[in-house]
């Protein structure tokens, strides 16, 4: 009998490591990304995924190129695209803003803006929408290249923490 038990108590040992230590792995494993077609690095919670669409920024035709991770159903992202023409970086960053809102119904409760000139070169909002969701956004421009950095998901979900590592972290290179 005792050749019998002890392997059945090693496989139930070894389940339980296995229990217990699946249940020690952090929710956020942060992890430095650098934009595959755009000069940036950023950190991200779990592994991104790559997706590339042609969109219509009011008018302004573009490829963006998205980069995305999800925890617990919200997700951080970020895209980036190449304008025609610089001087249409007012024009698209709202553009994507709009676009943004519209996607969740939503309203911006906070948002700040500094420019370069005529060019905002970061606009940062808050904004509530249908379903509690909340959207974290931060909207950049450098010469004819255009960013958004996101963080939407259900309000009660989003962790100010981890929102603020990620748009935080986000750096043109």
């Amino acid at each position: 009998m005792r050749n019998i038990t002890s392997p059945f108590l090693l496989i139930l040992a070894c389940i339980a490591c296995a229990v217990l230590l699946s249940a020690c792995s952090p929710k956020y494993d942060w992890r430095e990304v650098r934009g595959s077609d755009a000069p940036y690095v950023v950190l991200l919670p779990t592994k991104p995924a790559t997706h590339t669409r042609s969109i219509d920024l009011d008018g302004i035709p573009v490829t963006m190129t998205m980069t995305a991770s999800d925890v617990d159903g919200v997700t951080f992202a970020v895209g980036s695209a190449v304008l025609p023409d610089a001087a249409q970086a007012t024009q698209a960053l709202n553009a994507m803003k709009t676009g943004l809102l519209r996607n969740i119904r939503g309203t911006i409760r906070q948002e700040k803006a500094s420019a370069t000139g005529a060019v905002p070169t970061f606009i940062e909002i808050e904004a509530g929408g249908a379903e509690s969701r909340l959207l974290l956004a931060r909207f950049l421009a450098k010469e004819n290249r255009i960013y958004q950095a996101v963080v939407i998901g259900k309000e009660k979900a989003v962790s100010r923490e981890a929102a603020e590592t990620f748009l935080g972290s986000f750096k043109l290179n």
